[in-house]
């Protein structure tokens, strides 16, 4: 482990010499996890996002978390000396990570508090060579003045949610490296990467070194970490291309059996992006299975925001035209706000239940 130094509010700390910061805030959680690192302790405990479930506490060793940091160090080419920006909450396995890089390697850490826009308070001037971002703060990023500062940045990883068309589209437009990342707290952080851009650009993820997948009887991704002593078994419905490729097509819980067809959510709602693009709507949206009499299960659109008559009448219109005649939503509904994790994902079964 090397010297390091860590930037926060105009501050700079060498690795030696952090503030005994112990209350709850951003900086605080950043600080004492440092040194409890720098202080050699072994086990740490990690909550997952709760997104797919209730949150639940797991451990993870020292040498489990340190073993995930270099694996993607070798793979992007992470060294000494660099600067990382950590913007996201180290509460959660990817904040805590990125601060594990960093550290293991002797990179330099920049603080922003976690927001849309982590970029927008930054020391003028600020060299960054990498980063990890949620797709909504890519979002808010390049619709800001900000949008330029991706250009001078080596590495951008993009996790917590399935990145959008439109997103992934206009990141075609930057020098950057942008990687889409699959993993979870239980593999403590990704286990494979997607290339976003570039000449590298591809659909399928491709696992980090020695991680081996395999494919259950559901047709979900069972995972093989070298670290991990056991195979972590997802829900994720994948399409395997080989041994170290497979394509994200879902989650197996959100499968709508709707009559006998298998429908997957996720698959409805890239069609339905097109059409929210072309109508102009911005409000957030899921596709969901409802009880239904006759096929047990239908296909419904559900939405953030009130939405006029008009209008839903223009996407109704839109959607006769794109989706087969097994996708199409049998309604729409609509909420104020949907429901929430910790981690700001969009909890589509306590949203739903807010429908009732």
């Amino acid at each position: 482990m090397n010297d390091f130094t860590i930037q926060s509010k105009g501050r700079i700390y060498s690795s030696a010499e952090l503030p005994e910061e112990n209350d709850n805030s951003f900086e605080g959680r950043v600080f004492q996890f440092c040194r409890m690192w720098l202080q050699g302790q072994t086990t740490f405990s990690l909550t997952t996002s709760g997104s797919t479930g209730t949150p639940k506490v797991i451990q993870a060793t020292r040498d489990q978390m340190k073993e995930s940091a270099l694996a993607t160090a070798r793979t992007i080419g992470l060294k000494s000396g660099q600067t990382s920006l950590v913007c996201l909450d180290s509460n959660y396995i990817a904040g805590r990570m990125m601060l594990v890089r960093s550290m293991e390697l002797g990179m330099n850490i920049l603080l922003s508090e976690p927001s849309a826009n982590p970029f927008a308070n930054l020391p003028i001037h600020s060299s960054i060579d990498f980063v990890a971002l949620v797709p909504y703060q890519v979002q808010s990023i390049l619709q800001s003045d900000e949008k330029s500062f991706f250009n001078s940045i080596s590495n951008i990883l993009i996790g917590g949610a399935p990145l959008s068309q439109k997103i992934e589209k206009e990141l075609q437009a930057y020098r950057c490296q942008f990687y889409e990342t699959y993993g979870m707290t239980e593999t403590l952080s990704h286990i494979a990467l997607r290339k976003v851009n570039g000449n590298e650009r591809s659909n399928y993820f491709q696992t980090l070194p020695n991680i081996q997948i395999r494919l259950d009887d559901r047709e979900c991704l069972c995972i093989q970490v070298p670290f991990l002593e056991t195979e972590i078994i997802t829900n994720d419905v994948v399409e395997l291309r080989n041994e170290y490729s497979f394509k994200w097509l879902g989650r197996w819980d959100h499968v709508i059996n709707s009559g006998g067809i298998k429908l997957h959510p996720e698959e409805i709602e890239k069609k339905m992006v097109l059409i929210f693009e072309s109508l102009g709507l911005t409000n957030r949206f899921f596709i969901a299975g409802l009880p239904d009499e006759r096929l047990g299960t239908s296909v419904h659109l559900i939405v953030e925001g009130e939405l006029s008559v008009e209008t839903q009448n223009s996407i109704t219109h839109q959607i006769e035209s794109s989706l087969s005649k097994y996708e199409i939503p049998k309604s729409i509904r609509w909420v104020k706000r949907f429901v929430e994790t910790a981690t700001q994902k969009i909890d589509r079964k306590k949203t739903i239940l807010s429908l009732e």
